[in-house]
């Protein structure tokens, strides 16, 4: 392990450490747009780590549906990354993944939950994918000036939408509206969908 260093946040990069960029854009927009990107790749690589840590921690009825639900949308969320990441070296700036600057950029806590029964993970995941896909769409925006970009998170937004739809699916009545309803936190919304079973 490397001794941890005190360093203070600073930008990505800087037109100096990148000076080129996709034909189309300027450098400015194109280190903007990439800018953009690092905050989704960072979130995201939370996501597939919360997501795993569901994973192996999920007991109770139901567990084998959820685990093995769990499994293809941590894959599909760890392409998104990829995708993301290489788009941001396509534009000129090199993306990190480090797991240091994750911490350190991030602007969430840490998923609340430890071993728990299904519904309650589920409930709890719910909430971490509104917090994602909300972000997602603003980065939607933010990136417009690039419509390369902007389709590829459209893209992963569909995707991580259908991935909330699963997850939803087991947290539903009949009626649509769902057990976790007005919850605010993970644990919240933990508590509420483990009293309805």
């Amino acid at each position: 392990m490397a001794k941890k260093t005190t360093t203070t946040s600073t930008p990505v990069t800087s037109d100096a450490d990148a000076p080129l960029t996709v034909p189309g854009l300027t450098t400015k927009t194109g280190h903007a747009v990439a800018e953009a990107l690092q905050m989704r790749v960072h979130a995201l690589n939370d996501l597939a780590l919360t997501l795993k840590h569901a994973h192996w921690n999920v007991v109770g009825p139901h567990f084998i549906g959820v685990h093995e639900m769990l499994d293809p949308q941590i894959d599909g969320v760890r392409d998104m990354v990829d995708v993301l990441a290489e788009r941001m070296s396509t534009l000129g700036v090199p993306p990190n993944g480090l797991p240091g600057a994750l911490v350190a950029a991030r602007t969430w806590d840490d998923y609340d939950l430890d071993r728990a029964d299904t519904a309650a993970h589920l409930a709890a995941l719910d909430l971490v994918y509104n917090g994602v896909i909300e972000d997602h769409r603003a980065a939607i925006e933010a990136v417009g000036d690039d419509p390369v970009t902007e389709d590829v998170l459209i893209g992963q937004t569909a995707d991580l939408e259908q991935f909330q739809w699963f997850v939803r699916a087991h947290l539903q009545g009949t009626s649509g509206a769902l057990v976790t309803e007005d919850a605010q936190s993970e644990v919240g919304a933990a508590r509420k969908a483990s009293r309805k079973r």
